[in-house]
């Protein structure tokens, strides 16, 4: 029997959910990237083999990868999931009823490897072969999209996370990657390896809920162990969304404390991930700049009843230290000068993946921030970054914890 569950952030990665970028950057220009939250457009081949790169150094270190696409793909075998995410990502109400008949027909056809990967990846009116009765294609220009392509699939950390025994399946602030959750809501409930898991879904499961303000993105959880969760309050996290998940690790026991950071609302710093990780027990890394001593901070507490009581918390290192009963936290600060160092955070330096206490993946560009980490005693396992990075996100970004152990 499969285990789901992920006890910290440091303890020996088990397995994790990884995206191999493909179709979705064919489909990126310099004209519409930015409505797809790109920062720029990437060379398909080059970010592809650089990801290779990424799950095989996973591998090595005896971590299990799965690909998002195999097991998109591998659900849609089931036939009440084909239907439902047929039905829910090409709904009436997005293109009409007779239109959106005629691509769920010519979608419904395809061999599920290649259904999969438009699903993922997009469909231009250009690529549909099928001529309809409806308004929509003369109404649409040959590149408009039939389907968005979803190039941020490949930071499979935010759409869903695992914390403890159970996951929150994200409601995204960001309309351009709404659609995934509905990719991984598929996988968790219809997939063999997860139809029969024994875990909680604390958040998110539902579809046809409107979660309004309360949106929350993966990149913003951080696992700490020992029963508290660090949420950063971001761009895309609100403190609707942070209360909401709080209040079902509460209910089922999973947590029992929950610390809730506030972060600047700008592109930079997305998520708490792109400015602080964990990467030992007592050791982690920061973005100084934005991890400031005024940031505010509260601490949620609840119980089975659900109920949240929050308290605000005078300076959040104090917080944590409490929580993983460490003496004195070590936080390593983003490296070089002032320009270096913010470079340095653009580029993910602060955005490692710890696989086993003290051990990272980090991109190797990041040479000021790699030098200090190795100083202070962490291993840096470096993967090259020069396409991926430009999606402004790194190795935690990139993956999605499914089974870890405690500290």
């Amino acid at each position: 029997m499969s285990k789901f569950y992920v006890g910290s952030e440091i303890g020996q990665l088990r397995r994790v959910l990884l995206h191999r970028p493909e179709r979705a950057l064919t489909h990126l220009t310099p004209s519409n990237c930015h409505d797809l939250l790109f920062d720029d457009v990437l060379d398909v081949e080059r970010a592809g083999k650089e990801h290779d790169v990424f799950a095989n150094t996973l591998r090595e270190q005896g971590v299990e990868v799965m690909l998002l696409k195999d097991l998109l793909a591998e659900t849609l075998n089931v036939p009440e999931a084909k239907e439902w995410l047929l039905n829910t990502q090409l709904s009436d109400h997005r293109f009409g009823p007779t239109f959106a008949n005629d691509v769920r027909c010519f979608l419904s056809d395809l061999p599920h490897a290649e259904l999969a990967s438009i699903l993922l990846g997009g469909l231009a009116y250009s690529e549909f072969p099928v001529q309809s009765s409806s308004m929509m294609q003369g109404f649409n220009a040959p590149n408009d999209f039939i389907i968005e392509p979803l190039p941020n699939h490949l930071f499979t950390r935010d759409t869903s996370c695992w914390v403890y025994g159970g996951v929150s399946i994200n409601p995204m602030a960001k309309e351009a990657r709404q659609r995934e959750t509905n990719h991984v809501r598929a996988i968790y409930k219809w997939h063999p390896t997860f139809a029969q898991g024994d875990f909680h879904t604390y958040y998110g499961a539902d579809s046809n809920i409107n979660y309004d303000n309360a949106t929350i993105e993966g990149g913003d959880v951080l696992v700490i162990g020992r029963g508290s969760v660090l949420i950063g309050m971001s761009e895309r996290t609100t403190p609707q969304g942070v209360e909401q998940l709080a209040s079902n690790l509460f209910k089922t026991g999973q947590a029992k404390q929950v610390i809730a950071m506030e972060l600047p609302k700008h592109r930079s710093c997305m998520h708490l991930d792109t400015v602080m990780t964990h990467m030992r027990e007592d050791t982690f890394s920061v973005y100084p700049e934005v991890i400031r001593k005024d940031v505010k901070c509260w601490s949620l507490t609840g119980d089975e009843s659900g109920t949240v009581k929050a308290t605000e918390e005078s300076y959040f290192v104090n917080a944590i230290e409490k929580a993983l009963g460490v003496g004195q936290l070590n936080l390593i600060t983003t490296g070089g000068d002032s320009f270096e160092a913010e470079r340095e955070q653009w580029n993910d330096a602060n955005n490692v993946l710890t696989v086993k206490p003290g051990v990272v993946v980090g991109y190797s560009r990041n040479t000021y921030t790699n030098e200090k980490y190795d100083k202070a005693g962490i291993t840096v396992l470096p993967i090259p970054g020069d396409e991926l990075g430009r999606g402004r996100g790194g190795a935690r970004c990139m993956s999605c914890p499914i089974e870890r152990d405690d500290i």
